[in-house]
């Protein structure tokens, strides 16, 4: 097994590992700055579809943590970067928002109604029922399914909120067909993020804070994988799954030099 000291590029979860809400998570900002003193390959990774690596980094900054646009890599980039090797200049009718319709644009992609390669269904925060059934009608007419994350609910501040995975299981409940889904826990999209900074699979390391996403793509992936404790997995949660990720700290400010592993 790798030890972290032979770790040369880093991926990393954004939320419950570099923030909580709109807060920058202690040890975060130091972390993100040594790698760039250090000029160590890294990106941010999210689920989320709905904003581009832009309106990400300006969130960040606005938490106090400094990630460029071009260290981020979201579910709608994956996505986009599968879908433009599956079929390169193809067409999509696309439910979702400025993440994957940017990501799907700048991959060379055309939107469309009318007879498309794919159907991708992204995060929003405006589902349409009428939309939903033109993509029920387009996959029955032979679109290739496709999801960019699996996240049945997303967080708001009234509680839970239907998110990619729900709207997807309408959709296949109402065609039979179940989509390809690139996003995590699918370890397509750490391959893809490995392929955009030139990293290897035995020297990257992943940091997450969800056992059935982030760990287990990481494993999958063939990565070190670290779990963090201030996002949605304690311990209780750990005995729940038959694996177990590399190392488990606290935080990420137990990864700064100096400091030592839990676990």
């Amino acid at each position: 097994m790798v030890e972290r000291a032979e770790i040369e590029c880093w991926l990393t979860d954004m939320d419950g590992v570099l923030v909580h809400e709109n807060d920058a998570i202690p040890g975060a900002a130091e972390l993100l700055a040594g790698w760039e003193a250090s000029e160590t390959p890294y990106l941010v990774l999210t689920n989320n579809s709905i904003f581009t690596a832009r309106d990400l980094s300006a969130r960040l900054r606005a938490s106090g943590l400094n990630v460029p646009e071009d260290r981020i890599w979201t579910s709608a980039l994956a996505t986009a970067d599968f879908l433009a090797h599956q079929k390169p200049g193809g067409s999509a009718f696309v439910i979702g928002e400025a993440g994957i319709l940017t990501a799907l644009h700048d991959a060379g992609f055309i939107m469309t109604e009318t007879n498309p390669d794919f159907v991708v269904v992204g995060e929003t925060r405006n589902y349409s029922f009428d939309a939903i059934t033109k993509a029920i009608r387009l996959i029955n007419k032979g679109a290739r399914f496709i999801a960019t994350n699996p996240d049945a609910t997303g967080p708001s501040i009234d509680g839970p909120m239907p998110a990619t995975g729900a709207i997807s299981a309408l959709i296949t409940k109402a065609t039979g067909k179940e989509p390809y889904v690139v996003g995590k826990p699918n370890p397509m999209m750490f391959r893809s993020a490995l392929n955009k900074i030139g990293a290897h699979s035995k020297r990257t390391g992943m940091i997450g804070d969800r056992m059935d996403t982030d760990v287990v793509a990481g494993i999958e992936a063939g990565l070190h994988t670290v779990l963090v404790l201030t996002g949605i997995s304690d311990q209780t949660e750990i005995e729940k799954y038959p694996f177990r990720p590399s190392e488990i700290v606290n935080s990420v400010a137990d990864l700064l030099p100096g400091a030592s592993a839990q676990e």
